[in-house]
């Protein structure tokens, strides 16, 4: 099976500065993963070269079979790509905004106007095509983009920081409409500072830290690296993690205690994880 997405030894130097250094990554048809790392870590950038709208400066990218320096028109026709920035145009209507992007797609009429109808629906937009995008919240800006970049049938969508800025109800209506694009057979690379947002939505797990790919793996598999139990001691203002390979050891060093005292165990979760490897939070 053809990889939907293929990276090897890619690397990316800015003012002799290596941004991405060396990643490696394969992600299935199908597959919906998730790309964490601290601010700087080079999560745009990798989405970047992907994307085809940075070259980089060494290594090989193959995005659904086609090569991102060689066939790069061919990459765009195959993925779907939504911003962190706002990249509709807001003096334009839902309606117009999607015709646009269908026009320069060269999707032809009426197969143009059952698309846009159709991801309208999707989205929850059906009632507002004839508004001036400015008029929209930001969550239904956020969707709109969704829907725009799926009018020309990608098969793989890139979303990098898709819920930022966004209240929890409307990120969580976002959540829902992202994974049943999984569901329906969609790959997906997702950028997030969420980790609840990567634990729900994605099948597998990279961390990326100073430009390096630092460790990859399901969530269940990072747990079963690192520790699924952890004891928790208070340390003046701050809290002491210690790792343990299941809970019932966690617990078991902490009836070991003499003096139990601000201390506490807990199953370990990714935000832990992300911490002990890249000793950092993600914020």
């Amino acid at each position: 099976m053809t990889a939907a997405v293929s990276v090897q030894n890619v690397h990316k130097v800015y003012n002799n500065l290596h941004v991405v250094n060396d990643l490696s990554l394969t992600i299935k048809p199908g597959e919906s993963f998730g790309l964490l790392g601290p601010n700087g870590a080079g999560k745009s950038t990798t989405i970047r070269m992907l994307t085809t709208l940075s070259q980089p400066c060494e290594g090989h990218i193959v995005i659904a079979g086609y090569d991102v320096q060689r066939q790069a028109t061919e990459v765009r026709r195959q993925i779907g790509v939504v911003l962190q920035q706002t990249s509709v145009d807001g003096d334009l209507s839902v309606w117009e905004n999607l015709e646009l992007h269908g026009r320069m797609h060269h999707i032809p009429n009426p197969q143009r106007q059952r698309r846009i109808a159709q991801w309208l629906e999707f989205v929850e937009l059906s009632d507002r095509r004839d508004d001036k995008v400015k008029t929209l919240s930001g969550g239904m800006k956020r969707r709109l983009q969704i829907a725009r970049a799926l009018l020309h049938d990608p098969k793989i969508l890139f979303l990098d920081e898709p819920t930022v800025g966004l209240d929890p109800q409307t990120r969580r209506r976002l959540w829902e409409i992202i994974r049943s694009l999984n569901q329906q057979g969609m790959t997906m690379l997702l950028t997030t500072h969420y980790m609840e947002e990567v634990e729900y939505l994605c099948d597998r797990i990279g961390i990326l830290d100073r430009g390096q790919l630092i460790e990859v793996g399901t969530l269940q598999e990072l747990r079963q690296r690192h520790g699924e139990g952890i004891v928790m001691k208070q340390q003046g203002d701050r809290w002491e993690y210690l790792f343990f390979p299941t809970l019932q050891d966690a617990n078991a060093y902490l009836d070991n205690q003499p003096n139990k005292t601000g201390m506490m165990t807990r199953p370990s979760n990714l935000e832990d994880i992300f911490v002990e490897l890249t000793g950092r939070n993600l914020d």
